[in-house]
């Protein structure tokens, strides 16, 4: 998906004087396939499209096809539409893999190359050490939320006990990442999927996780089999109108479910507990905290919505997005976007200064104490 952004497949298309945004043309993308030798020919190509298709990863634009036809018919990555229905697997996913991503880009990681009996292993870490990290860099409040969010990733198959004997506790226990977000990929893996299997059923297959369950008689866990699973990105789109709601579960306070509301309420209710006027917020002495922000944007983004106005707060912050690895978080107010004072500015302004700025995006926000 990211590299058809980048290569300008995926666009805003006319046709019948209606504009579709962020859509591709199926014979186009066929095309595609096979120059980059992702596909070793059309047959393959369009089984490989289906694949996602019957997966809820792309679909055509108006849903008037279920099926995926070598045309020029226009289809969409749900991903860039807000139709993408992530499971709680995939919420996992995404909270590992951005995870991840912080721990690696960090200039002093936790994660390095450690030996036990004998024998090296990639990417550990100690659990006290992840603990420790977590708390630090506020994915979570206290101590008891982080071994609860490294039991989830260990149960899914994220990270997992060097030689695979115990659950995540906060010790000097040894663990690592047991998936490898970072691999390249090829869509023919896909294929290597059974259909006469059931999904949840299938150890190889690239759309689930393979989970870890304990068993009851001894202090062992099942061992995980390769996973193919595939590397999910997850990006707002600048000129998309996704919203984010909330969700319950403590480990993904800022990774709710992804919804498309009608075009008429575009604009979600705010997830502002009360309003704040721009007098309280530069008022001396108020309970807020400027902080400036460097964005990268990547093929597709920010990765943030922006809403409300005079003054205006960050809506939603995609987890997986160079907006939460900058340090965004829901509830931040905007005081200026490169440079520029825009407290007074309302939603679709500022979203129209940061579209047509830089790809890097310099942001200064104003945030709560605590």
């Amino acid at each position: 998906r990211l590299r058809l952004h980048d290569g300008k497949l995926i666009k805003d298309r006319r046709y019948h004087l209606r504009t579709y945004p962020n859509c591709f043309v199926a014979k186009e993308l066929t095309d595609w396939l096979i120059d980059r030798k992702e596909a070793p020919d059309r047959e393959t190509g369009i089984r490989l499209m289906q694949k996602l298709m019957d997966h809820f990863i792309i679909h055509h634009v108006c849903d008037e096809h279920s099926d995926y036809k070598d045309a020029k018919l226009l289809y969409r990555f749900r991903k860039d539409d807000g139709t993408f229905p992530p499971t709680k697997d995939v919420k996992v996913f995404l909270r590992g893999q951005s995870l991840y991503e912080k721990l690696v880009s960090g200039e002093e990681s936790i994660l390095k190359v450690r030996e036990e009996n004998s024998v090296k292993y990639q990417r550990t870490f100690l659990g006290c050490e992840m603990i420790d990290w977590l708390v630090q860099e506020g994915e979570v409040e206290t101590r008891k939320e982080a071994v609860e969010l490294g039991r989830v990733l260990l149960e899914h198959g994220i990270i997992q006990h060097v030689s695979n004997r115990h659950h995540f506790f906060d010790s000097d226990i040894l663990y690592h990442f047991w998936i490898n977000f970072r691999r390249r990929r090829r869509l023919t893996e896909l294929l290597n999927e059974s259909s006469s299997r059931a999904l949840s059923e299938s150890p190889d297959s690239p759309f689930c996780l393979r989970k870890l369950n304990p068993d009851p008689g001894n202090t062992s866990f099942l061992s995980v089999q390769t996973n193919k699973e595939i590397k999910i990105v997850s990006a707002v789109r600048r000129s998309s109108i996704t919203s984010l709601a909330g969700n319950s579960n403590p480990y993904f306070s800022t990774a709710p479910t992804l919804i498309f509301p009608p075009v008429a309420e575009c604009n979600p209710k705010s997830v502002l507990k009360r309003p704040v006027t721009n007098e309280e917020l530069l008022s001396p002495g108020a309970p807020y905290i400027k902080k400036t922000l460097t964005i990268v944007g990547d093929a597709v983004g920010w990765g943030f919505v922006v809403r409300g106005g005079r003054p205006c707060h960050i809506q939603a912050v995609d987890p997986g997005g160079p907006a939460a690895a900058a340090g965004m978080k829901v509830c931040q107010f905007v005081f200026s976007v490169n440079g520029m004072y825009v407290l007074h500015l309302d939603y679709q302004t500022i979203s129209s200064l940061i579209m047509t700025g830089p790809r890097t995006l310099v942001m200064e926000v104003m945030e709560a104490v605590e």
